[in-house]
């Protein structure tokens, strides 16, 4: 378990609050305008959806596609054996051999060169995914310590005939720490008077509720926008050595005429 994954419950329990004060309207001009463009989701759907991305098992497949070079030198040290005859045939066959062995192994264009450029993939992703959780876990414990936090949970408290629910009834989650806050959902804020939050949606401080909803998708949608432009330029920086081998094909030469001489080895 990483920081993300330790923050996921609360950070998951804030965005969804500011996804739905976003669905109810965004400041128009707000700079989350874009982003909500480009990935095409409320912040809340799409921590979720990253959430899912981790970096064990892409470096888990790297070190799997890496035991397959074992098997492929065996192959090239089968076929690195000369062949104990002569003539014409022969010398097809360890001109086809030779094709084969540049084709098994013979620089990054040839299969091996495939499985080793796949598997540094695997472990550039790996890093990529390790390194992009760290970024949006950071802005997760920036945003829920924010005063923006503060005004959209009070936004989004919970209200029966018009009063807001007690904050005591909300269970606190692992580690909240104690002192002047009140538990709202996962989310720390200060106490208003009485013991509670301040305006609900839609009541007099619906306008900065939502502005302060816009800044905290900001942020995090601004992270996960960065995050996957690194993972469009991995792709890019690895395509040429993943694209397909294809087979180099050898010179041919006349039919062959002469006869076939074959020596016999007492093994």
């Amino acid at each position: 378990m990483d920081l993300l994954d330790r923050l996921a419950e609360p950070g998951l329990d804030l965005l969804g609050r500011v996804d739905t004060l976003l669905a109810s309207g965004v400041p128009e001009g707000h700079p989350v305008w874009p982003l909500l463009r480009r990935m095409q989701a409320l912040p809340g759907e799409a921590v979720r959806t990253f959430l899912d991305l981790r970096p064990a098992p892409l470096a888990g497949s790297g070190r799997t596609v890496r035991q397959f070079v074992r098997d492929y030198d065996d192959a090239c040290a089968a076929l690195t054996d000369q062949a104990a005859w002569s003539g014409p045939a022969a010398t097809a066959y360890g001109q086809a051999r030779a094709g084969l062995l540049r084709h098994l192994d013979e620089g990054p264009d040839s299969l091996v060169g495939r499985l080793e450029s796949t598997a540094g993939y695997a472990d550039a992703l790996a890093d990529w995914a390790e390194r992009s959780r760290l970024a949006l876990a950071r802005a997760l414990a920036d945003v829920l310590g924010s005063a923006e936090a503060v005004t959209v949970v009070a936004a989004t408290a919970p209200r029966v005939g018009g009063a807001t629910v007690p904050v005591s009834t909300v269970p606190p989650w692992p580690g909240d720490p104690a002192g002047p806050f009140q538990r709202t959902g996962g989310v720390p804020t200060p106490a208003g008077p009485g013991g509670a939050p301040g305006a609900a949606a839609g009541g007099p401080g619906a306008g900065a509720s939502a502005r302060a909803a816009a800044e905290i998708a900001a942020r995090v949608l601004a992270v996960l926008a960065v995050a996957y432009d690194g993972a469009e330029t991995l792709l890019r920086q690895w395509a040429p050595s993943l694209a397909e081998v294809p087979w180099r094909s050898r010179p041919t030469g006349p039919a062959p005429s002469d006869p076939l001489h074959v020596r016999w080895r007492d093994d």
